[in-house]
């Protein structure tokens, strides 16, 4: 059934006239005419009869006007509804990110987009990179920060662009530090996923570490690293938020972690303006740019 006809008999019951409906509708009034002969043969009923020099509804006309009265406030209900879910979407920004990201290169890039974007729903998440991607598949997050440890595609099936590499460094409290130095030294480690990291680096200088204390917390592991209980590997970018006054951070030659922001095809504008504003983060912090 037409939703213009609909209207046309709305318009009829309420205004009382053939007149005054196109008035409101801004028709003619031979289209309105019209619009109710075409409604009359899809509902197979008459709904209009003479009434002096006018019109007047009939019973099933006044019953089909109430109908169309309901229908009406649906649709307009309804597509209030969409443009609001609309207008969230849009400005909806689901992030998840690895620690250090979202310490530091997180908050300069959102205070950045609030000045122009003040009406962000904001979520974050801290999650490891493998499972921000997986979080992105299953439309859990908008936009993911990654980092692995070689230049392969990220995922054939996202979108990724590459931020900064990021150099991962020996947290001790001895200068100039190596692995092959910590041989007998108590190793500290993040997750499990982590883990192989040290475990692939203290192997490659001949031994197997001692991880004597495992914890995800940047800051707790490099407290521990303070007071000599341990060593740990640490990137560059986690090292901006330590206090790094009893502590030393050795370079590891070859070393490194590319940092990635990945999204899904089709992303919304407000993803974009946040990948650039990492971007433009990762230059005022004076990273190391792909």
């Amino acid at each position: 059934m037409d939703v213009n006809r609909l209207r046309v008999i709305d318009a009829v019951q309420r205004t009382g006239s053939i007149t005054g409906a196109a008035a409101e509708l801004h028709y003619a009034q031979a289209s309105v005419s019209h619009h109710l002969a075409r409604l009359q043969e899809d509902v197979g009923a008459t709904l209009t009869r003479r009434a002096g020099r006018g019109i007047e509804l009939t019973p099933e006309g006044e019953l089909l006007a109430r109908r169309a009265r309901e229908i009406l406030g649906r649709l307009a209900d309804a597509e209030a509804e969409v443009g609001a879910l609309s207008r969230q979407l849009r400005s909806r920004l689901r992030i998840a990110a690895f620690q250090s990201a979202l310490l530091e290169l997180v908050p300069p890039a959102l205070v950045s987009m609030r000045t122009a974007r003040s009406e962000i729903a904001l979520e974050l998440r801290e999650s490891h990179p493998e499972d921000s991607l997986d979080l992105l598949r299953e439309n859990e997050v908008d936009v993911a920060l990654v980092h692995r440890a070689d230049d392969a595609p990220v995922a054939p099936d996202l979108v990724a662009v590459r931020l900064y590499d990021d150099p991962v460094f020996l947290l001790s409290t001895t200068p100039d530090d190596t692995v092959a130095a910590n041989r007998d030294a108590s190793w500290i480690a993040g997750c499990e996923r982590c883990r192989r990291g040290i475990h692939d680096l203290c192997a490659a200088a001949g031994f197997e570490p001692n991880v004597a204390l495992r914890t995800e917390d940047i800051h707790v592991q490099a407290s521990f690293v303070s007071a000599g209980l341990g060593v740990i590997t640490m990137p560059g970018l986690a090292l901006r938020s330590l206090d790094m006054r009893r502590l030393h951070a050795s370079p590891l030659p070859g070393v490194a972690r590319r940092v990635w922001a990945v999204t899904t095809p089709g992303h919304t504008e407000v993803v974009t303006d946040f990948i650039e504003s990492i971007r433009t983060a990762v230059g005022q912090l004076g990273l190391v740019r792909a």
